[in-house]
Parts: structure tokens; C-alpha cells; sequence
């Protein structure tokens, strides 16, 4: 766990840039601003993935919400929903971007009998919470719950605060992203996620090649990543929830969202280029 505030980017040692294999990401404001993805983070997303870097998504969105971005960005896979539905993508040769294979992890007779449940907490938020609203992407969600914080509407602090008590308390996970308050049942985390789609990929275990990855995040749910990877990173809009923050990633960038995302690109890139 890292609670010293981050190096910049640039202090990053080209031997550990050089031994990366791969990269997994947030999407909300760190490959994104005002909820469409930069030209300079998918430029970014095209350099790695041609220089056979793997990379990953990780996000609080929904299944439905990822889906159109799965198909056509240069990813390997997104995973959604905090760890519980992963979208793979297959290369197309035709030319059209290519297939995705979606996958959940917990099983049907699981999501069936907590979309019951989900339900009962959402329409208590929206009844205690005063000036509570359903995420607008919530038609696409599949195993969890959320509630806008600050995408289309602002919620103060206190009544994300009591949104987070009243999902815990009903025992769901419950995180705070840039924008959404996401509330589940289940073990799965952004964690398991990714260690989910290192064995489902490439058929090896996360934790055993922990120092060959990266993380990239954003904001307080992106946490519990900073602390487990060593090469952890936050773009620069991380700042604005200095307050909240216990657990910091080891760099950050000097740009925010897509530019930061890219710097993380051209850190590791160079060095592979220079040889």
C-alpha cells in the first residue's frame, strides 16, 4: 500500500518501463472527458496494442455501455461492471473491428436472484436519499446498482456518503467512481478482474508477473488497484479527490484523463523503441 504521495511519471525507471507486458485502465476520465474517449488516448491505445502490449480495461460502466467500445477499440478485453462481466474481443478480418465474447462472473441462478435484491436497494436509495437518481446507463447493467454523483447531476458529499452506508448496510460492495456511486452483491472486485482475464487470456496467474504490469486510474475506487500493483499510475485529475484518497498510486501523470493515458503510452513505448 502506498500512502506517500506519487512520483511523477517521468521518474519512472526505463528498466521496469522496459519489462511491462501489459496495461490495465480505468475508462471515466482516464481514457475519457465528459464520457467520449480522447483522440490521444486511442492513438495511445493503437501504439500499445502495435507494439503487442496488452491492454485491459477495468470499469464500473455496464455490460451494455461497454459492449459498441469492446468491439471497435484496440483492447484485448473490457471488464465491466467491477469484475463481474468481461468483454473480450475477437479480431475481425473482414475489417469491421471484430467479435465480442461476453462472459460473467458469477452464474445465471446468481445474477437472477440478486437482480431481485438490486432492485430493493435502488428503490430505496431513491426513496431516503433526497435528490438520488439511477446512473442514465443503468438499462445496461446486468449485476449491480448505480447512482449519478456527478455525470449529469451533482450529489454533495453527504448524500454520497449516505448512499454508500445504505448499500453496505443492505451488505453490498459498494464504491465511489468519478461519477457514479456503484453498489453490488458479490465478491468480485476490479481485482479479480483483472486476475480473472490474465488466466482466462494468456492462461497465467496475475500475481505471479505482478511487476510486468500497470495500472492506470483516476479516482477512490481505483484504490484498492493502486495498492496491489507496484507499477501503479494516476492520471492527473486524481488530484481532485486528494481529500479522500488513503491509498496512492506510485506515479502520476503531468496531464489529466486521455493526454495523461497517452503520457503512460509514450513512458513505455520509448523505451522499447530506443531498445
Amino acid at each position: 500500500m502506498t500512502t506517500t504521495r506519487p512520483l511523477p511519471l517521468t521518474d519512472l525507471p526505463p528498466e521496469l518501463a522496459r519489462r511491462v507486458r501489459g496495461v490495465f485502465t480505468d475508462i471515466d476520465d482516464t481514457l475519457t472527458s465528459d464520457g467520449a474517449i480522447t483522440a490521444d488516448a486511442l492513438a495511445a491505445l493503437q501504439r500499445l496494442h502495435e507494439a503487442g502490449v496488452h491492454v485491459i480495461a477495468i470499469t464500473g460502466r455496464p455490460m451494455g455501455w461497454s459492449a459498441p467500445f469492446a468491439k471497435v477499440w484496440p483492447l484485448d478485453a473490457i471488464v465491466a461492471e467491477n469484475g463481474a462481466v468481461a468483454l473480450i474481443h475477437r479480431e475481425d478480418r473482414g475489417g469491421d473491428g471484430g467479435e465480442v465474447r461476453i462472459e460473467y462472473a458469477q452464474d445465471e441462478p446468481t445474477r437472477l436472484r440478486n437482480a431481485h435484491r438490486l432492485a430493493d436497494v435502488a428503490r430505496r436509495v431513491l426513496h431516503e436519499v433526497e435528490g438520488s437518481t439511477l446512473a442514465r446507463d443503468s438499462a445496461g447493467r446486468v449485476t449491480d446498482i448505480a447512482i449519478d454523483h456527478a455525470e449529469f447531476t451533482q450529489l454533495p458529499p453527504p448524500r454520497i456518503a449516505q448512499v454508500v452506508e445504505l448499500m453496505r448496510a443492505s451488505g453490498m460492495n459498494a464504491t465511489v467512481s468519478s461519477i457514479h456511486i456503484n453498489g453490488w452483491f458479490g465478491a468480485h472486485t476490479k481485482l479479480s478482474g483483472a486476475r480473472w482475464m490474465v488466466e482466462r487470456l494468456y492462461g497465467r496467474a496475475l500475481d505471479a508477473e505482478l511487476e510486468r504490469w500497470v495500472y492506470v486510474g483516476d479516482s477512490t475506487n481505483d484504490q484498492q488497484m493502486f495498492g496491489h500493483f507496484p507499477l501503479s499510475i494516476g492520471v492527473a485529475n486524481l488530484l481532485d479527490f486528494e481529500a479522500q484518497l488513503t491509498t496512492w498510486p506510485r506515479y502520476l501523470t503531468r496531464h489529466p484523463r486521455g493526454r495523461g493515458f497517452a503520457e503512460v503510452a509514450e513512458a513505455l513505448l520509448t523505451v522499447r523503441e530506443r531498445g
